[in-house]
């Protein structure tokens, strides 16, 4: 797997948790909606700032992110 998609499945596992649309996460983070989806479905490359920002409003910390699912923690 990618790191794009893994960042992806990641990010919707939380959002999708803490109950968020994707259009009130990317409000949440400035961003556009269709970046998040983007992000989510692993077409869009995001920096380290924008996984900072994605991170803020779900409540973790943005390394979360980049871990495979059976190691987090």
């Amino acid at each position: 797997m990618t790191i794009q998609r893994l960042v992806g499945r990641n990010l919707k596992r939380y959002r999708e948790a803490a109950g968020l649309s994707q259009e009130a996460l990317a409000f949440e983070c400035g961003l556009h909606r269709t970046y998040v989806s983007g992000v989510e479905r692993g077409v869009r490359n995001p920096t380290v700032v924008v996984l900072e920002r994605l991170a803020a409003p779900l409540e973790i910390e943005p390394w979360r992110l980049l871990l495979e699912a059976d190691t987090d923690h």
